[in-house]
C-alpha cells in the first residue's frame, strides 16, 4: 500500500493550485487525474484581479501576466444595436486588472510551478472509492499499470462537477440544470472592433424574450476569441435523462459544432459583418447551478467545481475554485505539520461554502437577466470577506479593511538600506502568517517588542514581523525588519493608527487589527489557529 501526506484527485487548475501550496509548504502530496492528456482546451478563460494576488503570493505571477492578455471591458449589442459599454475600471491600489487566459495555459503554468517542487501528476489515475477513520484515508486507485491501494491523512477532491470524491461520501448537490444548450467555439476573426474587448450581442423575441446570444472573449493572438452561442437545432439533445440529468454541466464529447455552425450565428449576431476561420477546438455543454450541502466530512475535503457549479458569468467559476484550494491548502498543512489549532480544518467549510453560495446565486440571476455585472470589485472578488469566522477577530469600530477582508495592497515604502520603494505585497509573499506593528515615536517601544516576540513563539515560527514605521519615526529598539511608511500609504490602506497590530494569514486575509496590542491578545488571537505548545 503506497502512503502519503495528502491525495489531491483531479488536476485542473484547481487540484494544481492546492498541490503547489501543498508542495511549497513541505507537504508530501500525489495529485492524479483520470484524463491521459491535459485537455488542450480554452474553458475557463477569465482571470481575475484577486487571482493575479494570489499568484502573486505563490511566486508564478511574472509567468502568467506574460502569457495572458487583458480584458478591459465589454461591447454590448442588442437587437443589432450599440448597448451600453462596460469598463472594468479598477480603484488605482489595485494592483492587477481583469485578464484572459486559456485554461490550458493556466494548467501549463501551474503545472511547471509544481514540477519545480519536485511534483508531477500522476495521469490516467482515477479514484474508484475510498474509505476513511480517525486517523487517514485509504484511496482505491485505477491505473495504467493496475489498480492500487494508497493510505493518505488527507484527501482532497478537485475531481470537478461529476465528482467521483463527493458521490463517494454521499455528499448531496442540489440545485438545477438550464434548458438550453449551448456551443463553444475558439476562433480567429478580423473586425475593427477595439482590442482587449468582450463582444456581448443579444437578440429579444417579440416577447421581449432573448432568443438568440453571442459572447466572445479576446484570447492570445492575433483576432483569437472564445466564442460561446447556443447550439442549433441539427446540435440540439433535448433535456438529460436519467443518471446524466443529475449533473448536466460541462463539456460533452461527441457533438462538435463545425465552423460554419459559428459563422451562422456569426452572420445573425455580429456587430461587424466578419468571416470566422481557425478553428481549434470546439464543443456543445450544458449549465447547471449545484452546491454541495458540506465541503468535505471527515478527512476529505472538495474544492471547486466538485463543491459548486454555476453559469461561466463573469469568470467566477475557476478562480472562485482557485481561491477555495488556496484558503484550504495552508490550513491542510498545518493539519498534517501538526502545528493546526483544534477546528482550523472545519473553518474551510465555514469560510467557503458561504462564499460559493453566493457566487452560485449571482452568476445565476445574472444569467437570466441577461445583464452585466454593475459591482466590478464583486466580481474581482476582492470583496470576498470571512468575517464571523471563529479564526478572525472581531471587526471593531475603526475605519479600513475590517477582520476577514482581503488585506489590500500600498505602495511607497522604504527600508533602510534599499534604494528603492516596496509594496506590502512583497513583504506577504510568504507561507506563514504575517504580523505587522504599526508604530511612531510615541508608541511603546518595550510593549511592542514582547509583542513581536510572544507572537513568534506563540506561532511555533511560522510568523513574520515587521514594523511599519509612520512618517518620521526611526523605530529604534523594536528588533523586528522595519518599513518607513514615508508617503502615508499605509496608514490611508489601513486606517492605521499608532500603535496598532495587524496580523495578515497566509492567504493574504486580515486575521485581526488590535489597537495597543499586547502580548497576550496577540497569542490568544494566534491560537485560534496554531496549536498551543503543551
Amino acid at each position: 500500500m503506497g502512503e502519503t501526506e495528502v491525495l489531491v484527485v483531479g488536476a485542473g487548475p484547481v487540484g494544481l493550485t492546492a498541490a503547489l501550496e501543498l508542495r511549497r509548504r513541505g507537504v508530501a502530496c500525489r495529485v492524479v487525474d483520470r484524463r491521459t492528456e491535459p485537455q488542450p482546451y480554452a474553458r475557463a478563460v477569465g482571470v481575475l484581479p484577486r487571482t493575479f494576488e494570489v499568484w502573486d503570493a505563490m511566486g508564478l505571477v511574472r509567468d502568467a501576466l506574460e502569457a495572458a492578455v487583458p480584458l478591459y471591458g465589454q461591447l454590448v449589442f442588442v437587437d443589432g444595436r450599440p448597448g451600453p459599454r462596460v469598463e472594468l475600471q479598477l480603484p488605482p491600489d489595485v494592483p492587477y486588472g481583469f485578464a484572459a487566459l486559456p485554461q490550458d495555459a493556466t494548467e501549463r503554468l501551474l503545472t511547471r510551478h509544481l514540477e519545480a517542487y519536485g511534483g508531477r501528476v500522476e495521469r490516467g489515475t482515477e479514484l474508484l472509492g475510498l474509505e476513511q477513520d480517525g486517523d487517514g484515508v485509504r484511496a482505491r486507485l485505477g491505473a495504467p499499470g493496475g489498480a492500487e491501494t494508497v493510505r493518505a491523512r488527507y484527501l482532497v477532491g478537485c475531481d470537478g462537477a461529476h465528482s467521483r470524491t463527493r458521490q463517494e461520501l454521499g455528499i448531496a448537490f442540489e440545485g438545477d440544470a438550464f434548458p438550453e444548450e449551448y456551443m463553444l467555439g475558439d476562433v480567429e476573426v478580423d473586425w475593427d472592433l477595439p482590442p482587449g474587448y468582450a463582444v456581448r450581442s443579444l437578440h429579444h423575441d417579440a416577447a421581449g424574450e432573448v432568443d438568440d446570444l453571442l459572447v466572445c472573449v479576446p484570447l492570445p493572438g492575433r483576432g483569437r476569441y472564445r466564442m460561446s452561442m447556443r447550439v442549433p437545432g441539427e446540435l440540439a439533445a433535448g433535456p438529460p435523462e436519467g443518471a446524466s440529468a443529475e449533473v448536466a454541466h460541462g463539456l460533452e464529447a461527441g457533438r462538435a459544432p463545425e465552423l460554419r455552425h459559428i459563422q451562422d450565428v456569426l452572420d445573425r449576431l455580429s456587430p461587424r459583418e466578419v468571416t470566422a476561420r481557425r478553428l481549434r477546438w470546439s464543443s456543445v455543454f450544458r449549465i447547471s447551478h449545484r452546491l454541495a450541502e458540506r465541503y468535505g466530512a471527515g478527512r476529505v475535503l472538495l474544492a471547486g467545481d466538485a463543491a459548486h457549479i454555476h453559469p461561466p458569468t463573469g469568470s467566477q467559476g475557476m478562480n472562485t475554485g482557485i481561491q477555495d484550494a488556496y484558503n484550504l491548502a495552508w490550513k491542510l498543512a498545518l493539519a498534517v505539520q501538526g502545528a493546526a489549532a483544534d477546528g482550523l480544518l472545519g473553518s474551510y467549510d465555514a469560510e467557503r461554502r458561504p462564499v460559493g453560495a453566493e457566487v452560485v446565486g449571482r452568476t445565476v440571476l445574472h444569467a437570466r437577466q441577461g445583464g452585466t455585472e454593475a459591482d466590478v470589485l464583486r466580481e474581482a472578488q476582492l470583496l470576498v470577506s470571512y468575517a464571523g469566522s471563529p479564526l478572525v477577530g472581531p471587526a471593531g469600530e475603526g475605519e479600513g479593511p475590517r477582520p476577514g477582508d482581503r488585506a489590500p495592497d500600498c505602495h511607497g515604502l522604504t527600508g533602510d538600506i534599499a534604494a528603492y520603494p516596496v509594496r506590502l505585497f512583497d513583504l506577504l509573499r510568504s507561507p506563514h502568517h504575517t504580523l505587522l506593528l504599526y508604530a511612531d515615536d510615541d508608541s511603546p517601544v518595550r510593549e511592542l517588542r514582547a509583542c513581536a516576540t510572544a507572537a513568534r513563539s506563540a506561532a511555533h515560527g511560522r510568523l513574520n514581523v515587521f514594523a511599519v514605521l509612520a512618517p518620521g519615526a526611526e523605530g529604534d529598539g523594536l528588533g523586528v525588519p522595519r518599513v518607513h511608511d514615508r508617503d502615508k500609504a499605509f496608514r490611508r490602506a489601513y486606517r492605521a493608527a499608532p500603535p496598532e497590530a495587524f496580523v495578515i494569514r497566509p492567504d493574504g486575509h486580515l486575521s485581526a487589527r488590535l489597537p495597543a496590542p499586547t502580548p497576550s491578545a496577540l497569542t490568544a488571537h494566534l491560537h485560534k489557529t496554531l496549536r498551543a505548545a503543551a
